[in-house]
């Protein structure tokens, strides 16, 4: 829990200032989930460059047609998940 490891996608905002704790792997299961739910990644970019911004920002959306269709708990865990505060993120 030293070294930066990861992919873009699913890495936490936390991992990017070398700050690994256990509740990184929390928020790749929020990721994971919101790829499940909606067939995207939570952040984009061309590049791994820009996804790093996107995930060091933590903005993503939970709006739009698609996310109409999911339940509120599904999204309510997802923001809890991904809350971008490690501190106040869901825990297993």
């Amino acid at each position: 829990m030293h070294q930066m490891y990861g992919t873009a996608y699913y890495i936490a905002p936390e991992v990017l200032e070398s700050k690994y704790t256990k509740a990184c792997d929390l928020w790749s299961i929020g990721v994971i989930l919101y790829i499940l739910l909606s067939g995207r990644p939570p952040f984009s970019g061309k590049n791994d460059k820009e996804i790093l911004r996107a995930v060091r920002e933590g903005n993503y959306s939970l709006k739009g047609d698609l996310w109409e269709r999911r339940s509120e708990q599904s999204k309510s865990l997802i923001r809890g998940l991904m809350n971008k505060d490690a501190e106040k993120r869901l825990t297993a």
